[in-house]
């Protein structure tokens, strides 16, 4: 099929770039497969996440609030599919872009949040066993998990890559919680030797052996050449199982929590807790101090994401129409 999808999601400060990292990736399959997409939101406070669009050809039109607007922006547009992917939807904008004809993907993190779809999409460990509350068709499970290109063209090879440990800590495009240096300051306060590279959009000055660099679309590779990843349990820990990387996980948003739990409980991920205080500091310099603790990690979570989510996704949303 060749048609025309229209993809609601934002990003920027306050709200990360989660929504529109997943969207993205979905872009990308649709449009190898000859559908033309285009982007509706507000990409304000997060010029990296513009980047993202730009460098891809993808279109960004401002979409309104009003959910009858915002259904007369898609008859304006001639879409015949609209993704939405947002927190930040009025109830029932679903259902007025489902009276224009256009058909609707609704991508959520367990919670609809009133949102009417002919498919939802729950990319979450473990959703497909979680009842929804409504009776529709779902993709559930990291089986749909959608990764861009840049992290399915990489692999990582097990094992350590040195005597000292290689970890990346970083918080989404916009760190959004504003907890970065926090985070790096519980690295240092491990005691133990590394190196490591934080990602902040807002550059400070810390002790010990740490780059601070600004978002980065070397991400990716950065992600797939670390011994240990810290981060927050939001849609990038999928890229992370990809790739086996050992990760380490806290949460600085609520939706978060359920990819959390399920990765702390299954021994896929260590769990940080939900500050840099001393029990997380205390897991940290286990992680440090303790190659095969991490490689375990890694070993346990490679597999479980096989890079195909995003096919299986474009196959189901492309039948609706």
């Amino acid at each position: 099929m060749t048609g025309r999808v229209g993809v609601r999601c934002d990003a920027g400060a306050g709200r990360g770039v989660g929504h529109l990292v997943r969207c993205v990736a979905l872009a990308e399959e649709l449009r190898g497969r000859g559908v033309e997409v285009g982007f509706l939101g507000d990409l304000a406070g997060s010029a990296w996440a513009r980047a993202q669009l730009l460098a891809r050809g993808l279109p960004l039109v401002p979409a309104p609030a009003d959910p009858e607007r915002l259904a007369e922006l898609v008859r304006d547009l001639r879409l015949d599919v609209v993704v939405l992917d947002s927190y930040d939807l009025a109830p029932g904008t679903g259902a007025r872009i489902r009276a224009t004809g256009a058909a609707v993907l609704a991508i959520v993190d367990g919670d609809p949040l009133g949102q009417e779809a002919d498919l939802y999409l729950d990319q979450n460990l473990g959703a497909e066993l979680r009842p929804f509350p409504l009776l529709a068709e779902r993709l559930a499970g990291v089986r749909y998990a959608l990764l861009r290109d840049s992290v399915r063209r990489l692999r990582r090879a097990p094992g350590p890559r040195g005597e000292v440990p290689r970890v990346l800590c970083f918080f989404g495009g916009t760190d959004s919680a504003g907890v970065t240096s926090a985070w790096a300051g519980a690295l240092n306060a491990t005691g133990l030797p590394f190196h490591a590279t934080v990602v902040s959009p807002r550059l400070f000055a810390v002790e010990g052996p740490i780059t601070v660099i600004p978002p980065t679309d070397r991400l990716p590779q950065l992600m797939a050449e670390a011994d240990l990843v810290l981060t927050a349990a939001g849609s990038t820990i999928w890229e992370l199982l990809y790739l086996g990387v050992p990760a380490a996980l806290t949460w600085v948003a609520a939706n978060q929590l359920i990819g959390y739990e399920a990765l702390a409980a299954g021994g896929i991920a260590a769990a940080l807790g939900p500050d840099p205080g001393q029990a997380a500091v205390e897991v940290l310099a286990r992680l440090l101090g303790d190659a095969g603790l991490r490689e375990e990690y890694g070993r346990r979570g490679s597999g479980l994401v096989d890079g195909k989510g995003r096919e299986r996704v474009a196959d189901a949303l492309l039948s609706l129409r």
